[in-house]
């Protein structure tokens, strides 16, 4: 059966050209054919493997094309690469590999496509449709990768236990791909990912993470979670998360299960958002619940400061991990730290001043802020629910109101430190401080209105209870 209706694009055609020119065999492989039996759409990046050199025929087909696309080379893998009309595409000769144990990196050798196809990580990445003039759009199946398709599964094409041993990373991409795909892992690879978890230290944390962000930007992220729980990988890698695991009773009083609550708030806060670092935020807003559990006989389990632990933790896990220690890890450690403050406030009588103070201290991110707490609602009693759910409209409603009125978001005070020198002929010195800060303080509480006259006066009044005299008068 042919499939040249998944060739539509005339760069297709043109390696096929270029191929034949060459007197080489060249066929797209991986995940643009097997995105178009699942029907998600066009790939971007194609992959293209060469029964010879996939460098030479990567510089044919730039040679060819109008636009003379550039051409990058890595020697050292034997590929090459080139962008043309949006798509990214990476050419590579046909070849065999061979691991050694403390390393993911093969030792490669040129092959033919059957070794090449034999190397590829799961059946369904190892399709083939040929691009050469006679067999344009045949479709090479050597593993039955339609039929896992077809019966959503994720299989090695050959023994699983040698394929994530020889490179562990493949155990993350078998449980990233049935996670992003809602397919499930052959019993025989979950057994085998399973006795060579260890492996997965020998994988640079870059990678890790890299797979961890793709999991966690899928629809359903708590799959992944909990399959890499089940696989005793997660243990390895965020030992922190599999830490809130279990429940506790002592003298009749439980504590729920902060790992599974967790993983529902990220599926949760999924439904809502895309970013990827608020997702991390609902991953880890409960880490510091581990070390801080406690049992008091009167009022029974307690996570004091949780969440003040829990931000400092942040820093230590992406730095562990080598993540960005930038806004991002700040963004992240903000969540979690704050990720109490609008609970506190929806049981309360929402109080202007609570809520100017809480947009003060979350600036651009309270709406990040609130999305996250109303993920965070996973009780299963629909009274409750829709009272949680209710409770927070009404601080999101408050929030708009205070904003439109106070302007505290992003907060610049209406006197500045110059003024305050300027008006008491001070130079540096804590009063200038005490100043600004009574002012802030004023309007948060809603002393004053966030206004120069208004603050102006009262760094006045402020001023001349201190003993501070106008430079001018």
């Amino acid at each position: 059966m042919s499939y040249k209706n998944a060739l539509k694009h005339s760069i297709f055609e043109v390696i096929g050209n270029c191929a034949d020119d060459l007197k080489i065999d060249a066929y797209v492989i991986g995940g643009f054919v097997r995105d178009f039996f699942l029907k998600r759409g066009e790939a971007k990046d194609i992959d293209v493997v060469a029964i010879g050199s996939g460098i030479k025929l990567a510089e044919k087909v730039a040679s060819v094309l109008e636009t003379k696309p550039e051409v990058t080379i890595f020697k050292n893998f034997g590929t090459a690469m080139l962008k043309y009309q949006g798509l990214e595409l990476e050419f590579v000769g046909a070849r065999k590999e061979s691991y050694t144990r403390d390393s993911r990196n093969p030792v490669v050798e040129n092959g033919s496509l059957e070794d090449d196809q034999n190397r590829r990580d799961f059946t369904i990445n190892a399709l083939a449709f040929g691009l050469n003039k006679s067999n344009f759009g045949s479709l090479l199946d050597s593993f039955n990768g339609v039929r896992d398709l077809e019966e959503k599964t994720i299989r090695t094409p050959l023994n699983p236990d040698i394929t994530y041993s020889d490179d562990p990373l493949r155990m993350m991409r078998a449980i990233r791909f049935a996670t992003q795909l809602d397919f499930v892992i052959e019993e025989k690879s979950l057994q085998a990912i399973s006795s060579n978890r260890e492996r997965i230290k020998i994988i640079s944390k870059e990678r890790i993470v890299d797979e961890l962000h793709k999991i966690l930007l899928s629809k359903k992220p708590s799959k992944g979670f909990a399959l890499l729980n089940k696989m005793g990988l997660l243990q390895l890698i965020l030992p922190e998360l599999t830490a809130l695991q279990g429940i506790e009773e002592i003298e009749g009083q439980r504590h729920k299960d902060n790992f599974w609550h967790t993983l529902e708030v990220v599926d949760n806060i999924a439904e809502t958002t895309t970013n990827l670092w608020l997702r991390w935020a609902a991953l880890l807003h409960d880490i510091g619940k581990a070390p801080t559990k406690k049992f008091h006989k009167k009022i029974g389990w307690t996570f004091h400061a949780h969440e003040f632990v829990g931000s400092k933790m942040v820093y230590k896990l992406f730095k562990r991990l080598r993540m960005p220690l930038n806004d991002k890890m700040k963004f992240v450690q903000k969540m979690v730290l704050m990720s109490s403050r609008p609970v506190i406030l929806s049981e309360e009588h929402v109080t202007d001043s609570a809520v100017r103070r809480l947009v003060f201290d979350a600036g651009d991110y309270v709406d990040d802020l609130m999305t996250l707490c109303e993920a965070d609602i996973t009780t299963k009693n629909p009274r409750k629910q829709k009272k949680y759910k209710n409770n927070f409209k009404t601080v999101r409603e408050k929030i708009v109101e205070v904003e439109e009125r106070d302007k505290i978001r992003n907060f610049q005070p209406p006197v500045t430190g110059e003024e305050i020198m300027q008006t008491f002929g001070l130079k540096p010195s804590k009063e200038i401080g005490i100043i600004k800060d009574a002012i802030k303080e004023a309007i948060l509480e809603g002393e004053i209105p966030n206004q120069y006259a208004a603050a102006h006066e009262f760094m006045l009044k402020k001023g001349k209870s201190l003993g501070l005299k106008e430079k001018n008068k």
